[in-house]
């Protein structure tokens, strides 16, 4: 009888499972081949990473209606593979258009469109899939989260790992107490790899007839084209559009840690050090930043470091991981590396779990400075996803079962735990964006700095005419 459920009845139920609770531990083995034929979705940013998120997205079954890019080229590209599906150069006609036509909406733009899209789509009482970070600004992450639940839509954002049993693993393994109280954590990332560090060129060029600039440019504030400099790639670093290497890679690489330690609404930051930013354009080349975590659910307190631009944590710690990525690090300080590495380390009383996978999916359990090679994982606590394929499908099939009704777990990185795991990291822009070595304050509870109101202006902003919230 299942395959003859209503469009309505599957959608109603889908809607029961977004706020991501878990309702069991087995997974249901039956397809519903009908709402799988019915389900339809209109992307926005189908370049770059949105190129393999309408794909994945496809690939679940869904039907693609709308295709959106500000770059007609990407557009038509992504065009050929999905004919059917009208193409638009600016969402909000697309939203506008389609309307009932669409279930499920994809954002894959840069950091600054991310809550104006997702807010539209919700509103309209779209399942929304997210890249991350889920917003540019705290702000905007708090009334995403707070609007998901509001609207019991289905959500979802790009920090694929989370959908690995790898990550889950190391997170019920430091739940365990396998490595006693943690008071210490340690990430780092070889972003960025897009300019960092400097101001704003002068001049402007044309903008090349198939771009949208002004969608481009969407609610920040307005700027001439330069070409090359902000799109297609570049954009990251431009405090107006991105949310640099803290933006692009904590809400993958901190991901276990935070889980495991329920590492949300630090009290404090402090930029402990960086390259400074120039004119308010550019973030740094290369920071450390700590958060500091107060005593939490019988947790010990916790101080978490993040760095980037080449930054390492201390040589002692460094010195307890495994020979072969200790190699790594050496050719990384030699130069050697056309990338550096990345890690995160979370040490215990008892030991320290250390993860070489951004995603998190990987770890070695280390203690005395040696590898543990004997270690039984804790009995699992944390549903797994059945799915066997890359870490990108699994997510996206993690998201469209949870739609259908089919995976009954519901997805793990839905907007309430990816909105405060996004708040969480960008509590770092504040530090970023104010002085160097000063301890920043954070009342996580009202979204701002109880030390310095200077720095509350950069927990959201105004948007440019036109574009809402």
């Amino acid at each position: 009888m299942a395959n003859k459920r209503t469009r309505r009845q599957f959608l109603g139920t889908a809607a029961g499972v977004g706020a991501g609770v878990w309702l069991g531990t087995s997974v249901r083995s039956s397809t519903y081949a009908s709402p799988l034929q019915s389900l339809t979705a209109a992307c926005i940013g189908v370049g770059g990473k949105g190129g393999s998120d309408s794909s994945h997205i496809a690939e679940q079954g869904v039907k693609l209606v709308g295709l959106c890019d500000v770059d007609g080229l990407r557009l038509k590209k992504k065009g050929v593979e999905f004919p059917d599906a009208e193409q638009f150069q600016d969402y909000r006609e697309m939203l506008d258009k389609l309307g009932d036509k669409v279930d499920i909406v994809t954002v894959s733009t840069p950091d600054h469109h991310h809550a104006c899209a997702a807010m539209m789509a919700m509103k309209m009482k779209k399942h929304v899939y997210c890249q991350k970070p889920l917003t540019w600004s705290i702000k905007e992450a708090r009334l995403l989260r707070e609007t998901a639940e509001k609207m019991g839509v289905v959500t979802q954002m790009g920090n694929q790992g989370t959908s690995e049993n790898g990550l889950r693993e190391a997170v019920e393994v430091i739940r365990s107490g396998a490595i006693g109280d943690v008071r210490e954590v340690h990430v780092w990332s070889n972003r960025p790899i897009w300019p960092q560090g400097g101001g704003r060129p002068e001049g402007s060029d044309p903008i090349p007839p198939e771009l949208n600039w002004d969608a481009w440019i969407g609610p920040a504030p307005m700027r001439p084209y330069k070409k090359d400099v902000y799109h297609p790639f570049n954009w990251r670093g431009w405090i107006d559009f991105g949310t640099g290497a803290l933006g692009d890679m904590a809400c993958h690489t901190t991901n276990m840690p935070v889980m495991a330690l329920k590492l949300w609404d630090p009290v404090a930051v402090t930029a402990v050090t960086n390259s400074g930013i120039v004119d308010n354009e550019q973030y740094p080349s290369y920071s450390v930043l700590k958060f500091e975590f107060p005593e939490r659910e019988g947790l010990a307190a916790t101080d978490f470091y993040w760095y980037d631009g080449g930054q390492l944590p201390p040589d002692a710690i460094l010195a307890q991981l495994p020979e072969s990525f200790q190699k790594r690090i050496a050719d990384q300080k030699a130069g050697k590396l056309r990338r550096g590495t990345s890690g995160a380390v979370v040490i215990g009383s008892e030991g320290m779990i250390f993860s070489p996978d951004d995603y998190g999916a990987q770890y070695d359990l280390i203690r005395d400075g040696k590898r543990v090679t004997d270690f039984q994982p804790p009995e699992p606590t944390l549903p797994r996803i059945p799915f066997q394929g890359g870490t990108d499908e699994r997510q996206k099939w993690e998201f469209v079962k949870s739609i259908t009704g089919e995976y009954e777990h519901g997805t793990m990185s839905n907007f309430g735990y990816a909105g405060r795991l996004t708040e969480t990291m960008l509590v770092g822009i504040i530090a970023l964006r104010g002085e160097v070595g000063k301890r920043y304050e954070w009342d996580a509870k009202n979204l701002r700095c109880t030390n310095d109101e200077s720095v509350n202006q950069f927990t959201g902003r105004e948007y440019r005419e036109g574009w809402t919230l």
